[in-house]
C-alpha cells in the first residue's frame, strides 16, 4: 500500500528541507524524499558557505532579503547554533553599478554606504579598487551555512513528526487516478499526498515532464575556487562582488570548505558550461580556474596566487533569473533558483508550505504564467 501523508516533498536541499521545517511547523504530516544522503555534492545547497546580501538592483528582492534574514534568525534560535555570520558586504565594479545599488537599498531602508576607491582601500587593503569607480559597502550581509541549516531544518521537521528519507530517488510522479492528489513513486514504494512539492534543483525538468508545462531550463555546472589569504586581517573578509566588461566575480568567506584558515571562496556566477544534472561529470574548468586566478590577481591582491582547493556545483537557471514558486494542480514547482536562492531559504520553505495550503505565490513574478507557461 502506498504511504499517505498531508504533504510529500521532493529533494532535500535547502528549498525542500526549509519546506519540511516550514510545513511541518503547521501541523502537516511531511514525508521528505532525497535521491541522495544528507549533505551530498550532487547538486546546488551543499558547503559550508553561501552568500546573504541585502544588494540587489531590484526593490522586490531586497525586501524579500529583510524577510529571510528574519526567518535565519528564528530558525538559528530554534537550531540553537548560528547559521548566519554577518560580515558586511562590497559591491564594487561599473556593471555592478554600486550608485544605482545604494539609490535602491537606500530607499528601501537599508543602510548602506558609498565610497571612493581610495577610501576602501584604506579599510580593504587587501583588496585593488584601482580605476572601479565607486564601491558600496552594507553592513547586513554575511555568510550563511547551507550543510548545518539543511541538518538543523530537516532535524527541527523529524522532531514534529516528518518522515525524512534520505538516499530514496524519485522516479516518476503522477496525479491521483482520483484526481485528489499526486503520487511519488520511488523503488521502495510509492507516496500519495494531496500536494506533492518537487524542490529538486537540476533534476526539476526531468521529473516533471510531462506532468506539469516548465519553462526553458537551463542546468550549468558551475566551479568554485578557494584562495589562501596572504595574512589573517584583523576585522572580518567581507563577501563581495565585482562586475565589469570582464569580469562577474563573486567570493566570500569559505568556512569548513577552505581547508585553509581564512580561505576565501572565489567563483564566476556565469561563463559555466550546460550540462544535466544526472550527467554532469564533476571536472573543474581550467578554463575557469585560470580566469579565476588572473581576477584574484588583479583585484585581490590579499589573496595567495594559486587556488588551495576547488569544487563543482549545480545552476539551474531561468531566462530572467526570477525563480518559479507556483502551483499546478496537485504539485507545486520550487525553484529553480539560479544560482542566488540560498538566501531566501527559510523563506522559500514559507512560500512553499503557503502553496501547497491554497494561497497564491508569493509575487506574480514567480508563477508559472510570468515565465511564460500557458496552461490547458
Amino acid at each position: 500500500m502506498p504511504t499517505h501523508a498531508d504533504l510529500v516533498i521532493v529533494g532535500a536541499g535547502l528549498a525542500g528541507s526549509a519546506a519540511a521545517w516550514a510545513a511541518s511547523a503547521r501541523g502537516l504530516d511531511v514525508v521528505l524524499l532525497e535521491a541522495f544522503g544528507p549533505g551530498h555534492k550532487n547538486g546546488s545547497s551543499h558547503g559550508s558557505a553561501r552568500i546573504f546580501r541585502r544588494a540587489y538592483p531590484d526593490p522586490l528582492y531586497v525586501r524579500l532579503t529583510g524577510a529571510a534574514g528574519e526567518l535565519w534568525g528564528q530558525l538559528a534560535d530554534q537550531a540553537g547554533e548560528p547559521l548566519l555570520t554577518r560580515t558586511g558586504g562590497l559591491d564594487f565594479g561599473a556593471a555592478r553599478d554600486p550608485g544605482r545599488l545604494y539609490q535602491v537599498l537606500s530607499g528601501c531602508g537599508v543602510p548602506a554606504e558609498l565610497l571612493p576607491p581610495e577610501a576602501a582601500a584604506e579599510r580593504w587593503p587587501y583588496f585593488d579598487f584601482a580605476g572601479a569607480g565607486q564601491v558600496m559597502y552594507h553592513a547586513d550581509s554575511g555568510v550563511l551555512d547551507p550543510d548545518r541549516a539543511m541538518a538543523a531544518m530537516t532535524a527541527l521537521a523529524a522532531a514534529r513528526g516528518a518522515d525524512i528519507r534520505f538516499g530514496t530517488p524519485v522516479t516518476r510522479l503522477e496525479p491521483t487516478p482520483a484526481g485528489d492528489g499526486a503520487v511519488a513513486h520511488t523503488d521502495s514504494g510509492a507516496f500519495t499526498a494531496p500536494v506533492v512539492v518537487v524542490a529538486a534543483g537540476g533534476w526539476i525538468a526531468p521529473l516533471l515532464d510531462g506532468v506539469v508545462p516548465l519553462p526553458p531550463l537551463t542546468v550549468t555546472q558551475q566551479q568554485v575556487f578557494h584562495f589562501a589569504p596572504r595574512a589573517l586581517p584583523a576585522r572580518s573578509w567581507p563577501v563581495f562582488i565585482y562586475q565589469d566588461g570582464r569580469d562577474n566575480c563573486y567570493g566570500l568567506p569559505g568556512g569548513r570548505d577552505g581547508e585553509v584558515p581564512g580561505a576565501i571562496k572565489v567563483g564566476e556566477h556565469a561563463g559555466s558550461r550546460p550540462v544535466t544534472a544526472a550527467a554532469r561529470d564533476f571536472v573543474v574548468d581550467p578554463a575557469a580556474r585560470a580566469r579565476l586566478a588572473d581576477f584574484a590577481a588583479r583585484r585581490i591582491p590579499g589573496l595567495a596566487a594559486h587556488p588551495v582547493n576547488e569544487v563543482t556545483c549545480l545552476y539551474t537557471w531561468t531566462a530572467n533569473e526570477d525563480f518559479i514558486l507556483d502551483r499546478s494542480g496537485p504539485f507545486v514547482v520550487a525553484s529553480p533558483c539560479s544560482g542566488h536562492g540560498a538566501k531566501f531559504a527559510p523563506l522559500l520553505g514559507e512560500a512553499i508550505a503557503d502553496l501547497a495550503t491554497g494561497k497564491p505565490a508569493p509575487d506574480s513574478r514567480f508563477t508559472l504564467a510570468a515565465h511564460g507557461v500557458t496552461r490547458d
